[in-house]
């Protein structure tokens, strides 16, 4: 039988957020000309030392991507290939940028001029099993820990610091723990429809998903109900249809559905209609389904949090430089909404007296909708502390 939400469920859907053998623990970076595979090849499992089996999108994959032309580059983390943009001087003052589920770096490509023409060195890294990083196939190898543990190996593999990060969604998630528990590498936190959720210890908010490795043909979500010109979901800072959460849905979805992509959800979740090259941008880094264990597991991660943020929610209360949230004005998630922003507004010193704001014209992946806008922001807070 085949399954289908309304509209209106989206709203409540999204209201709680939330073959080469590679040499362990390395964290030698490469960069410049990568192999060329083409992006229909076959594709290789291959295996690190810790037996972690992986594949890695062929290279073709990513040639010729609308508005995208950055060198792809990698560094080498516990035997998997980390991949990230890095873009402008290399002792310019560091603007860390960290993307969600289920989208990469390309999410940037309208930030990335903005701050490189201002003089900052703009660094956008693709999570574990997303964009160009390698991609291990079991939804087993992938933790909130986990994704934490590399962002840090990350950044003292590329020896940053003094950074001013940008997180939103899951890059809000990993971003913030990271910032919280290392306040000292931080220069400054931008937050764009983000959070550190607070989970009591032992307690999994959502049922886990029964059969995860089982494709649904037939399962179905509501991101072709939204028209490519996005609907209001909100009066002012209410809501329209109320509130509720049916997160546990998006899970579902997301882990076993057949029709699961991720252009689809930037699509539904952006106010402005996403062309046709630049969709098809965001599903590259996943030519088939063995390549998406990382989107797949993502929202599950959400029943990793019990007592993990704690200790890093305590340290940013205590952040006294610069904190600034730039959020969406029709984000239909509890990210979005106004006691989100407010929450961190209110919680963390270095908030006080900078211009908040929420972006017209903007929903879920605001840096598609106002990205230029976004870093233009950013810049200004940067000149000005």
């Amino acid at each position: 039988m085949q399954r289908s939400i309304s509209l209106r469920a989206l709203v409540l859907t999204l209201a709680y957020v939330v073959a080469s053998t590679a040499g362990c623990g390395d964290t030698s970076s490469s960069s410049g000309p990568q192999e060329q595979v083409e992006c229909d090849a076959e594709p290789i499992v291959r295996t690190t030392d810790e037996g972690v089996e992986f594949v890695r999108t062929p290279s073709g994959c990513f040639e010729g991507l609308q508005g995208f032309d950055y060198e792809l580059k990698t560094v080498e983390i516990d035997g998997l290939r980390q991949g990230y943009v890095d873009e402008g001087p290399a002792d310019a003052p560091v603007v860390l940028l960290l993307h969600g589920q289920p989208s990469w770096a390309y999410l940037y490509r309208k930030m990335i001029p903005v701050l490189v023409d201002a003089g900052y060195r703009a660094i956008a890294m693709d999570h574990l099993g997303m964009g160009f990083s390698d991609k291990p196939i079991d939804i087993a190898d992938y933790s909130y820990l986990g994704h934490i543990d590399r962002l840090e190996k990350f950044i003292n593999a590329l020896g940053l610091r003094d950074i001013t990060l940008f997180g939103q969604d899951w890059g809000s998630l990993i971003g913030l723990h990271v910032a919280g528990e290392n306040p000292d590498w931080f220069a400054r936190i931008v937050i764009g429809d983000g959070a550190l959720p607070l989970v009591p210890e032992g307690v999994e908010p959502f049922p886990r998903v029964e059969n995860p490795d089982e494709l649904d043909p037939d399962l179905q979500f509501v991101f072709q109900l939204i028209p490519p010109q996005q609907l209001p979901f909100y009066d002012g800072c209410t809501l329209i249809g109320g509130t509720g959460t049916d997160f546990g849905a998006w899970m579902e979805y997301s882990m076993k559905a057949e029709a699961f992509h991720p252009a689809e959800v930037v699509e539904g979740l952006t106010w402005f209609d996403i062309p046709d090259e630049d969709e098809a941008a965001y599903d590259a880094p996943f030519p088939s389904r063995i390549y998406m264990a990382g989107p797949r597991v993502f929202p599950s991660l959400v029943n990793d949090l019990g007592g993990e943020n704690q200790n890093a929610w305590e340290g940013l209360t205590q952040f006294e430089k610069p904190f600034l949230t730039i959020w969406a004005s029709n984000d239909p998630g509890n990210l979005g909404s106004c006691e989100m922003q407010d929450r961190l507004i209110n919680s963390i010193p270095g908030a006080e007296g900078l211009p908040h704001t929420r972006l017209p014209e903007a929903s879920h992946f605001l840096q598609d909708d106002q990205g230029a806008e976004i870093a233009r922001r950013i810049v200004e807070l940067m000149e000005s502390t």
